[in-house]
């Protein structure tokens, strides 16, 4: 108590305080700074030693009995006037996270901002919640596409690596980097327009297969394979399955080249073709096991549409739009069961509404549940629609609201699709570069290893 009272000694000024912000002096009575004891101010009148006073501000003149803040002189100026009416008021032209921070310092807490600037402050906040919260998803993101990117490049070299002391080694690397890497050299690109352009030829080729104007019948009255079509596909699974051989047979590792997902996808659009010649060399007896075997091939044909997918090795499009639907499951999950919800709803509704109707085909759930699809996906056949009033009222709603629901994740899924093309094309451009680096120093090394050789040869060669 004997340094509080000469802290605090008995005199005229006892019922004021000296305050210097920033270089801006003020003498404020105790009173009205005991209005607030919550505040900074209210909390320094009740220190009693040096030590506590020094803990509330940055310097201390006893002698003066002067208070120091090294804080914004021109926002004390609405902390006085928060002591004299008790609200405090935004400042123009200060952020509003430095205002936040101002308050918290001097122990003002946002309940007594006033009513005129209470809603801007909270709109102030959210936009800037929601812009942080963007930057920590983008960044987020980023991170994990750079993780990634860096895994792939490192796989990338590490496959390079694997080429080392195995059979035709430089051969095998070369004709490799001409397969995977279309951007390498005029000759790679040349083999990629060429299994673009056969992976195009066939899909023309399945297509056109389809239309009753190129059916043949033999004189038996059996369908045959039209000549120039059935040409044409088996010249492309010629050229795909040598593809695919040549790429098996120059790969790093052949493990890891069959476990690759667009490898599998190489093997799924020619093994058809295969499978349905061997069906079909087994039913030249007609025996009567294989009935059924028209069906087979049928089917074994349908999984031609599989080379579509080859179009994905040569298109960063369809490779980032895969990796977006991978990395999108809790959207696309989000959004099934919104829709799930929605159509259960408006199919059971409508049927309720629609039952006492005679003209309307909506007398059932399954009808309904179909008829709830396709409005709230804004498809809308027209095969089923409600005739009544309140059922056009249901389907108004249910139109409504799939626009709604459809919408909401879109944006999330096509700003990750955004990034993961970038990513894309990044890592073909570093893998690009990487590959002609490691074939430089390739030859490089092996042009080494043969000069070493012939010097080695050089000193067997006794001198004359």
């Amino acid at each position: 108590m004997a340094y509080r009272q000469v802290l605090h000694r008995h005199s005229d000024d006892d019922c004021f305080i000296n305050v210097n912000v920033g270089g801006f002096k003020q003498r404020m009575e105790h009173d009205v700074v005991k209005r607030f004891p919550q505040t900074r101010l209210g909390r320094l009148l009740c220190c009693s030693s040096k030590e506590a006073i020094l803990e509330l501000c940055d310097d201390f003149s006893p002698s003066e009995m002067e208070y120091y803040f090294d804080r914004n002189p021109l926002f004390f100026c609405y902390v006085l006037n928060f002591y004299l009416t008790g609200k405090i008021h935004l400042v123009d032209g200060l952020c509003v996270i430095s205002f936040v921070q101002e308050i918290e310092y001097w122990g003002i807490k946002e309940r007594h901002l006033d009513m005129c600037c209470s809603n801007r402050f909270l709109e102030l906040m959210d936009i800037v919640k929601n812009k942080d919260w963007d930057e920590r998803s983008d960044e987020q993101q980023l991170n994990m596409s750079e993780s990634s990117s860096i895994a792939e490049l490192s796989a990338s070299e590490d496959d390079m690596e694997m080429f080392e002391g195995t059979w035709c080694a430089d051969v095998r690397r070369n004709i490799w980097i001409h397969l995977e890497n279309p951007g390498y050299s005029t000759s790679a690109k040349a083999m990629a327009v060429a299994s673009l352009s056969m992976v195009i030829v066939s899909v023309i080729a399945m297509c056109v297969h389809s239309m009753p104007d190129f059916h043949q019948v033999d004189h038996n009255d059996r369908e045959i394979e039209n000549p120039v079509l059935a040409f044409f596909e088996n010249l492309c699974v010629l050229f795909f399955s040598a593809e695919f051989v040549l790429r098996l047979v120059v790969a790093p590792s052949a493990k890891k080249f069959l476990c690759s997902p667009l490898n599998i996808i190489d093997l799924m659009s020619v093994m058809p073709f295969y499978v349905t010649m061997l069906w079909m060399y087994l039913d030249e007896g007609e025996s009567a096991e294989l009935e059924n075997v028209g069906k087979v091939v049928q089917i074994l044909r349908l999984m031609r549409v599989f080379r579509i997918l080859k179009l994905a090795r040569h298109s960063s499009g369809l490779r980032s739009l895969g990796a977006t639907l991978r990395h999108s499951s809790r959207e696309v999950g989000m959004l099934v069961l919104f829709l799930s919800v929605g159509i259960s709803m408006f199919s059971a509704l409508v049927c309720f509404v629609e039952g006492d109707s005679e003209e309307s085909t909506l007398q059932n759930m399954p009808v309904g549940w179909w008829w709830a699809t396709i409005s709230m996906t804004t498809v809308g056949y027209g095969d089923t629609f409600p005739v009544t009033f309140a059922g056009k009222v249901i389907g108004t709603l249910c139109i409504v609201c799939g626009l709604l629901i459809v919408a909401l994740p879109i944006t999330n899924i096509f700003n990750k699709f955004s990034k993961f093309y970038q990513r894309q094309k990044h890592i073909d451009l570093i893998r690009l570069l990487s590959c002609r680096v490691l074939t430089a120093a390739g030859k490089q090394k092996s042009k080494n290893h043969c000069c070493t050789g012939k010097n080695e040869m050089c000193t067997q060669v006794p001198l004359q």
